[in-house]
């Protein structure tokens, strides 16, 4: 193998350990986050509405189908703050 090849596939192959290891932290981040409903203010939430498809679009706040992620246990002290869409 010509040490070109071989360094071309050392470089593929740390890539792609890598990826596997950032997408096993985001699964386990996920794990200890909740999507908590009505309390992010306008413009701050974290993912797709009804009426948009991207985080940080929402125009009211406490909107009831707007959410933001939030370590697991926290939402339901909110006040106003719900684990499901109103």
């Amino acid at each position: 193998m010509k040490t070109k090849t071989a360094l071309l596939s050392t470089a593929i192959g740390s890539l792609l350990a890598f990826g596997m290891t950032a997408m096993s932290a985001q699964a386990a981040e996920d794990a200890n986050t909740e999507k908590c409903y009505g309390i992010a203010k306008a413009g701050k939430n974290d993912c797709a509405g009804a009426a948009h498809s991207c985080a940080g679009q929402s125009k009211a706040e406490a909107n009831g189908k707007e959410w933001i992620k939030l370590p697991k246990g926290t939402c339901e002290r909110i006040v106003g703050g719900s684990l499901t869409a109103k």
